[in-house]
């Protein structure tokens, strides 16, 4: 189970409309990221999904039912919080174990499924042990397996890694899928990190405003974004944008160019600029030329050697080249 759609769902607080009307389907097992920047309606789109808020209008189907008026508790989700929201007080165990015991549940079943989540996370060694005793990472490996052993039909993320440092993102961001391998349950998570969302995804759902912007798959959102919105969103160092009709545009408002796309010479190019900053950073080099056209940002090899102040020319690759009329949209 774990399929979820939304059919002209909207909502509003007072006479401000947060979620535009719109229609999303997530199916069986898919791995779903809602993406945008910080007000953009992703956190309030998840928790209509599970029931934290009401709906103003439209329909919510799980599984084929009507769950658009059910409690959260009755929609066979579990959430998992960007606070771990543990007790200080409990055990792993304990912690863990504890919807079950609210719902009334068996002993012999509590103790199953807590020990094959830990199993699962790796917590096995840390079941006596309390929160305070345990690293970021750890918690909040416990918060989800207080959500896995209620075996829900669908886990729900909300901003899940922002309170960790960079590396444990990373290790958390690598778990994470590794779970949903094993669990082969639906998940949908919220991030404003885009590149939680291109390497965790099967489908992204980027967002602003409260509207859906664009859905597909990490590498279509790569390679054929909609809009300029979604072309400068989705990419790392992000997608550069020239106004006006430099040479290649074919009657475009405006080109894109992503900074890995763009090659470098010392010789000769069709835009030529002096490097105001090169950020070394190994296996890459980051260039920041100001050209003709503005301040272009280039991703080199990190054996390409520039500094500040360099001359510099620049070469667009042709069908690398995304095209934008004047309200923003793609141009085919």
């Amino acid at each position: 189970m774990g399929q979820i759609e939304l059919k002209s769902v909207t909502k509003s607080f007072g006479t401000t409309q947060v979620i535009h009307p719109l229609d999303l389907a997530i199916n069986k097992g898919e791995f779903v990221v809602f993406v945008g920047p910080s007000g953009c309606g992703k956190s309030t789109l998840l928790r209509l999904i599970a029931g934290l808020e009401d709906i103003s209008s439209g329909n919510i189907q799980i599984d084929g039912k009507d769950a658009s008026n059910l409690a959260p508790a009755k929609r066979g989700l579990a959430m998992v919080f960007q606070s771990y929201a543990l007790y200080p007080h409990m055990s792993v165990r304990k912690n863990i174990a504890f919807p079950l015991k609210m719902a009334g549940m068996a002993q012999s079943e509590i103790t199953k499924r807590v020990e094959g989540a830990a199993e699962t996370l790796n917590l096995t060694a840390y079941l006596d042990r309390r929160p305070g005793q345990l690293s970021g990472g750890q918690r909040q490996r416990v918060a989800i397996g207080r959500a896995i052993v209620r075996e829900p039909s669908a886990f729900l993320f909300d901003e899940p890694l922002s309170n960790l440092d960079a590396a444990l993102r990373v290790n958390m961001r690598l778990e994470i899928a590794e779970l949903h391998q094993k669990l082969k349950t639906t998940m949908i998570y919220v991030t404003h990190d885009q590149v939680e969302a291109m390497t965790l995804a099967d489908k992204i759902v980027v967002m602003q405003a409260g509207r859906i912007e664009q859905i597909g798959t990490p590498l279509e959102l790569y390679h054929k974004p909609k809009n300029r919105f979604v072309a400068g969103f989705i990419g790392s160092p992000k997608m550069n944008f020239i106004e006006g009709a430099p040479a290649s545009t074919k009657g475009a408002h405006a080109i894109g160019i992503r900074p890995e796309h763009i090659t470098v010479s010392n010789d000769e190019g069709l835009w030529s600029g002096t490097v105001t900053l090169a950020e070394h950073m190994g296996s890459d080099t980051y260039l920041h030329v100001q050209t003709e056209h503005g301040l272009v940002n280039v991703r080199v090899d990190g054996a390409f050697t520039s500094h500040s102040g360099d001359h510099v020319f620049l070469s667009p690759q042709e069908h690398q080249i995304h095209r934008f009329d004047s309200e923003g949209l793609a141009l085919s």
